[in-house]
């Protein structure tokens, strides 16, 4: 039994091949970007295929086929783009955050590169930065949408918005149990000498 405590305590290793597969995701992210951004600049110029291709990967119908980029299309692909790019932050701070919090120290102290906010992650602070990262995405989906809107149901809108403001309001209380649990420590006047 007594090396029981060390078993579980060496446990937290389990937890590396699922950030590995993490780091595996975002490698498909990346692809994912340069393809879309591909298609976009092809379509920028002229190629019909890949104008095509964007505009059914952005949702918009239409009764006769696209020949050029529009405004809208355009928009919804670069907010697609915003989109992975936010998705891929949110990985990083799992991964990176995630690891330095449940696994081992990744000692980056002297690190020019280090991230400012590893310094003091911990798991309370990786929920509400988690959390906000979530809300930037749900904006960016619901802003699509909202672009999109001939495309959709109400439904479909009302849904987005109302998951939206769950989110909203998960991280808010997210961040006020974080607070309650973890004031602030309020600094005093400096005594006179």
């Amino acid at each position: 039994m007594r090396h029981l405590p060390n078993w579980i305590f060496a446990s937290r290793w389990l937890q590396l091949p699922l950030y590995l597969g993490l780091i595996l995701a975002q490698g498909v992210y990346v692809v994912h970007f340069w393809v879309e951004l591909v298609h976009l600049v092809q379509a920028a110029f002229g190629n019909q295929e890949a104008l095509q291709i964007i505009f059914a990967a952005t949702g918009q119908q239409a009764s006769a086929a696209p020949t050029h980029l529009t405004e809208t299309t355009i928009m919804l692909v670069v907010l697609g783009l915003i989109d992975v790019v936010m998705i891929s932050n949110l990985l990083i701070m799992v991964i990176i955050g995630g690891y330095e919090t449940f696994v081992s120290r990744m000692n980056l102290e002297n690190h020019p590169d280090q991230p400012e906010w590893l310094s003091h992650v911990n798991a309370s602070v990786l929920k509400v930065k988690l959390a906000t990262a979530i809300i930037g995405i749900s904006s960016i989906h619901l802003l699509k949408t909202f672009i999109n809107a001939e495309n959709y149901s109400e439904k479909v809108l009302i849904s987005q918005t109302v998951i939206h403001i769950v989110f909203l309001l998960s991280a808010l209380a997210i961040a006020l149990t974080d607070k309650l649990l973890h004031p602030a420590v309020v600094a005093g006047p400096t005594p006179r000498h």
